[in-house]
């Protein structure tokens, strides 16, 4: 196993590239679909400026692991007229994606997530540090959620589009990796239910996922997480994992917060000994990092108390680099390899 990063940018400058390089990190997980050269102007990236950014990482012993496809807006999502251009970018993303040689693409759908149903708050963490927390008990006027007609359409839209990216990867011999919806609410397409839908409705090597053990243990803790790792990974349908720990659960507290990866309910070693045991050998990505003091973290108005992208100089980040790499190595001698 490795370690990847995720940055939300294509701008990486050279003390970015220098303290990556540094602190140890393998791969580069682009974030942001519309990051890349080409994507304003024709929709797409542009494969040129593409294998310049991956040389460019590789002089500093970096690679790409996983990038982000262009959205499919909610335009799509309800068939508005014109909105299948969505798809064709989509489309033609992986396969400039494909020809530089990029194994793993993220598609991101708008309307997987249900947003305003619970109600986010600063969560103060070990020594103040500040993680994401989301409760059902603080939003005493929750948006409505999906009736099952609403969530069939919404489906239908989905599979739609995802047949023809399914397809494409095939011919490009690209992995297409879904993400879990977060936060993980009852109905949410991506749920418990709907994340083994997707390798139902489409049962072939190339499909699978971005497994995110801190948004699954907000659906579950513990249990949940180590049985779909067993569930997924027996298929070797995980493609990447993001790796990070939370506090509670919404079926338990009715809220979460997302925490340090040694500071959660989740105990890493043994998730690490899980991946390991079903023959896990992608990536790991310290996702969601709480904000430490002295860090400018890359926030996003979805996830304003994480830090949701590499910044020079996280604390954060570097912390939980070290602390995988410090797993990584104690699981080598722990297996005696």
């Amino acid at each position: 196993m490795n370690v990847s990063i995720t940055v939300n940018t294509t701008q990486l400058t050279e003390v970015d590239l220098k303290q990556l390089s540094q602190l140890g990190v393998d791969y580069i997980d682009f974030g942001s679909g519309s990051s890349f050269s080409g994507v304003p102007e024709q929709g797409y990236p542009d494969l040129d400026a593409l294998i310049r950014l991956r040389k460019k990482l590789q002089t500093w012993g970096l690679d790409i692991n996983r990038v982000t496809l262009p959205n499919i807006s909610n335009s799509y999502m309800h068939q508005q007229e014109g909105s299948e251009r969505e798809v064709e970018n989509s489309i033609n993303a992986i396969k400039v994606f494909g020809e530089a040689g990029i194994k793993i693409v993220r598609q991101r759908f708008e309307g997987d997530t249900f947003p305003g149903v619970t109600k986010e708050y600063k969560a103060l963490q070990r020594g103040g540090s500040i993680g994401r927390g989301e409760s059902l008990y603080f939003n005493k006027t929750p948006q409505p959620t999906r009736t099952l007609e609403e969530h069939e359409a919404w489906w239908e839209a989905f599979s739609k589009a995802y047949q023809q990216l399914v397809l494409t990867s095939l011919d490009h011999d690209v992995k297409i990796a879904m993400h879990p919806s977060d936060a993980p609410l009852p109905g949410t397409p991506f749920g418990t239910l709907g994340y083994h839908r997707i390798i139902e409705q489409f049962p072939n090597k190339n499909v699978g996922y971005v497994y995110c053990t801190g948004t699954r243990a907000e659906a579950g803790g513990t249990p949940l997480v180590i049985d779909e790792i067993n569930h997924y990974g027996r298929k070797n349908r995980i493609f990447l994992v993001h790796f990070r720990n939370v506090k509670g659960s919404l079926p338990t507290a009715g809220a979460f917060e997302e925490a340090l990866l040694d500071d959660g309910d989740m105990n890493m070693f043994k998730i690490l000994l899980e991946l390991r045991k079903v023959g896990y050998d992608g990536c790991l990505n310290p996702d969601h990092v709480p904000l430490m003091e002295g860090d400018s973290p890359d926030l996003d108005r979805n996830w304003k108390n994480s830090n949701i992208g590499w910044t020079a100089s996280s604390m954060g980040f570097a912390y939980s680099i070290g602390y995988i790499k410090a797993m990584l190595a104690a699981l080598t001698e722990f297996e005696g390899k």
